[in-house]
Order: structure tokens, then sequence, then C-alpha cells
């Protein structure tokens, strides 16, 4: 077989995600006797992905001291810890793919399964140092870590905690002891948000033609002009609310945006509580008012169908 049709061939069995997502990338030291993962094989199905489970506490916070338990989102894990006098933020997730101009190579120098690379992003650099664990078919876990004190000359210990968030994740998925979540019956993890876009009811909002395109996670989705997320946040005292769609609703505006939340408490949890946000964008020169309404539209059709 010529060269080239056998690289052709070889790239369509092996690499068609690596061939089709251009991204730059820089080999790092693997574990041998493994077949490249992919992320389902690794992470198994995303919408029940404990991300906490890839974040081994002891390897990430080193001589730190934890702030508070690890929160355990729908679609990404955050750790809070103090080391001297700055504290730092961790975020594990979510999975994302795709191009992105901000991702440049990075040489980590930890062991990986095979088929798994480490690349950087340069969104940010100096106050937030993000790593991303690549799979083989191009699909990326995002770690990001801030710290109170954002100068940027303490880069260089944000990047170190990105570093050993890495290695925790990577050892969790060699281990294959990648953990899924614990849900109640009527959790908002158990829905699946497009399921709950796809109404007529919200062609005028989000637009006759469009269609609810999900998020890779499972727990996010846009149709048009609307998107909707479930996640896990603190239980905060809320602000004003109103009742709307049988619910107590908080709605905000940010810029383009208006947006309209409700919260459900979580059993046995309570200083968390699932909460469900939905989202209108506004034409150019449309009032806020307009926007707001709109939300207000989309809220009173989807709230009701939330377990």
């Amino acid at each position: 077989m010529p060269p080239k049709r056998l690289s052709a061939v070889l790239c369509g069995l092996f690499l068609a995600a690596a061939c089709a997502t251009p991204e730059p990338a820089v080999p790092s030291p693997t574990t041998a006797g493994d077949e490249a993962l992919t992320a389902s094989e690794a992470l198994g199905e995303y919408s029940s992905l404990d991300y906490c489970s890839l974040v081994d506490q002891r390897k990430v916070i080193s001589g730190g001291n934890a702030v508070k338990p690890p929160l355990s989102s729908f679609e990404f894990c955050r750790l809070e810890f103090v080391e001297g006098a700055n504290r730092y933020t961790v975020t594990t997730g979510p999975i994302t793919s795709g191009q992105d101009p901000n991702n440049q190579p990075y040489e980590y120098a930890g062991p990986l399964p095979e088929g798994l690379s480490v690349q950087q992003s340069t969104f940010n650099e100096d106050t937030v140092c993000t790593r991303l664990l690549t799979f083989a078919d191009g699909i990326r876990l995002s770690i990001a870590v801030t710290s109170d004190d954002k100068a940027p000359a303490d880069q260089a210990d944000r990047c170190r905690t990105a570093d050993a968030t890495v290695g925790s994740a990577a050892g969790v998925i060699a281990a294959r002891t990648v953990g899924r979540l614990n849900l109640d019956q009527r959790s908002w993890g158990r829905v699946a948000p497009c399921a709950l876009l796809d109404q007529h009811e919200l062609d005028a909002a989000a637009g006759a033609e469009t269609k609810p395109a999900p998020a890779l996670s499972g727990h996010s989705c846009i149709r048009g002009k609307v998107s909707f997320s479930l996640s896990v946040g603190a239980d905060t005292t809320p602000g004003a609310t109103e009742a709307l769609g049988g619910r107590q609703v908080q709605v905000s505006t940010s810029g383009a945006f208006c947006q309209v939340t409700t919260h459900r408490p979580i059993p046995g949890t309570p200083d968390r509580v699932e909460q469900a946000a939905l989202s209108v964008v506004g034409v150019d020169g449309a009032a806020e008012d307009v926007t707001c309404g709109a939300a207000r539209e989309v809220a009173a059709a989807v709230f009701p169908k939330l377990p």
C-alpha cells in the first residue's frame, strides 16, 4: 500500500478525533501496557461522573489545609484550601471538545495512561493556571487553579497545584477507580435539560427553527437564545424572589442576558442545593424587561417539569 494511503487509513482507524481537531500537543510520558483511552472509556457515562472522585485531596493540597469539603457538582469538582497566607481554588471539570486557540503544548513530567496528553491554556495565564488532560478522542478534562492573591509571581504555586491535580486524575483513571454520582430519585442531576427545551412553547423565545444542543456533560443545553443548566452550589440566603412555574425563583440581569434561577434542597446535605438556571439573551436594542419577560415565559414552561 502506498505510504500516503497507509497513513490515511491508520489515521481513520485510530486517530479520527485527533486528526479532526488539529490542536498542538506535546506527548507526555505514558505508562505501558494499556490501550489508548478515549474519554468515555476512561470516565464512563458523562452524566453520572463524580468529578471529585478524580481529586485525591492529599495529593492536591499537599501541605495546605482544606477550607471545607469539596463541592461536587454535576459538571465539576471544586476544592478550596489554604496554604501559607494564600487561599486556592481548584476546579476539576467540565469536559470539553473542539478547537481552542488558547490551548498550547505542555511537557507534563508525570506518568499518564496510554493515549492521554496534557495541554496548558494561555487564557489569563498570569492569574489562572489551567491544565487540560486530553484523551485519545480529543475530549479534554479541564483543571483550573486560582488563588485569592492573584499576583503573577504566585503563578508557579498555582501551576504546581494544577500539575498535582493532573497527577491525581491520571492515577485514578489508570487504576480504573473513577466514581459515580450518588443521586437521589428526585435529583435534578437525573434530568436531561435538552428534553425540557424541546417544546413548541419555547419557539418564540428560543427561535422557531432552533434545536437543543447538549453539552458533553449532559447537564446543560443551549437552544437558540435560551440556555439551561443544572448544577450544585452552596446554600446561600436568597435575594428577592417571586413565584413562577410553581416555584420560588430569582430573576437577575447581566449585560444582554436575563437569568431565572430556582433551587432544590439536597436531602441530608443542608449546606448544598441543586440549582436550575435558565437564561435568555436579548437581541440588539431589546429592552431589559422584554428579555426578562421572555426568560420568565421559558421558566414558566420548563420549571414545572422538574422533579
